[in-house]
């Protein structure tokens, strides 16, 4: 079996992250399914498996990474730790043409770097194999929830990234007492998902859309609205996914009926900035908006929810947007306020957890890839650059990368 040296290495970004894309353990599993994968770790004091961990698993740490086939990292590498003609994986955060990587690709260019993008790994039905979002999903509703009581003083959870483990955040649950509300989960993936499983263990009752709309409760209840429960286009009566996701321009927002029974808004859906927003800032002013609290999971500054004016960071999670004024305010400052919850890198928050779920998909969608000579094109598909060029299915890069100045 021909032989790769996958290297494992230490985060640069700042502010830091503590995931890693394989556990001690997941190291270790690798190298016993594939003989042919060396995995070493570059060391490291900032993640959230130690180096002692590694090394107590007979895992190499190494600190000089350049004799590796491949590296693997979790998010964006600084430009001046770019080993050149190495293949890298790591989200690079370009394919959107993001600003503040424009230059972090011109470099990968420089360098003859191939870049693998862990985002663009899919199958052959294009869903993606290796993701974050569960764990988004997870904390980003607990984070609400947490928002919610703090905000009504009804209970005060311990933040998750004080909890050591998800297992003990899961010990907070039961301090949650709720009124009658109503929550509101939009999407249908991971993310969606993940925040779904937490309001499940809270023993917080699914109900279905109509319900939702129209009834009355005397407990707590959650439901799960996709794009055909608050889109819609004027000129066709029957919804078509398909086409909403081909020309979502051509859509209007329905979601205002939502905004009149929907106490806590857990926005997990994908939006595209061509879709319609869920809601306007106009609409907050009216007597009947009933939303107080908005976990915004996937934290789209100016996207679907506008009243994410800006992404918050984990110690400081939520601030309260003024409806009258349309400003920022303190958190919990006023009850008339709409108190938002935008951290945009949620599984930090759980860093063991979420790598161990993470390094899961590596090996078992990754790895052999590297050995099956890339059967099926999963690799191909997800490589951005090679050779010092942007591969063919990224070549409308091109001028913003050329525009970066490294």
């Amino acid at each position: 079996m021909e032989k790769v040296k996958i290297g494992i290495i230490r985060e640069g970004k700042i502010p830091v992250d503590k995931r890693v894309p394989l556990t001690p353990k997941k190291c270790e599993e690798a190298m016993q399914e594939f003989p042919g994968a060396e995995v070493v770790v570059q060391p490291s004091e900032v993640r959230c498996f130690t180096d002692e961990e590694y090394a107590e698993l007979g895992i190499a740490l190494q600190p000089d990474l350049s004799d590796c086939d491949a590296l693997m990292g979790v998010k964006e590498v600084p430009i001046d730790q770019l080993i050149p003609d190495k293949t890298y994986f790591f989200f690079s955060h370009t394919i959107k043409k993001q600003p503040h990587n424009a230059k972090l690709l011109r470099a990968v260019l420089d360098k003859n770097i191939t870049l693998i993008d862990y985002e663009l790994l899919t199958n052959a039905q294009g869903q993606r194999v290796v993701a974050f979002g569960r764990y988004a999903g997870i904390v980003g509703a607990y984070n609400g929830i947490l928002t919610y009581g703090k905000k009504w003083k009804l209970f005060d959870l311990k933040p998750a990234y004080l909890c050591h483990e998800m297992e003990d955040m899961q010990e907070e649950y039961f301090k949650v007492k709720l009124p009658p509300i109503k929550i509101a989960v939009t999407g249908g993936g991971r993310v969606a998902g993940g925040a779904m499983e937490v309001l499940d263990k809270m023993e917080i009752r699914k109900v279905s859309v109509f319900d939702y709309l129209y009834k009355q409760f005397n407990e707590p209840v959650y439901a799960q609205l996709h794009s055909g429960d608050y889109n819609n286009r004027p000129d066709v009566e029957v919804w078509d996914s398909p086409d909403f996701y081909a020309h979502p321009e051509l859509y209007q927002s329905t979601f205002r009926k939502f905004t009149k029974v929907t106490d806590l808004l857990l926005a997990c859906a994908y939006w595209h900035p061509r879709a319609p927003k869920l809601f306007t800032e106009e609409d907050t002013r009216q007597p009947d908006f009933k939303i107080d609290t908005i976990a915004d999971i996937t934290c789209d500054v100016d996207g679907s929810i506008p009243t994410t004016k800006h992404a918050t960071t984990i110690p400081e999670p939520a601030y309260d947007y003024n409806p009258e004024t349309g400003g920022i305010e303190p958190a919990y400052s006023r009850k008339d306020n709409i108190t938002v919850m935008a951290v945009d890198n949620l599984p930090c928050e759980l860093p063991r957890n979420a790598s161990r779920d993470f390094g899961r998909n590596i090996i078992d969608y990754v790895f052999p890839q590297f050995f099956n000579k890339d059967e099926g094109g999963m690799l191909e598909r997800a490589t951005i650059a090679k050779g010092g060029k942007l591969t063919e299915r990224y070549k409308y890069l091109k001028e913003y990368a050329e525009a970066a100045t490294v």
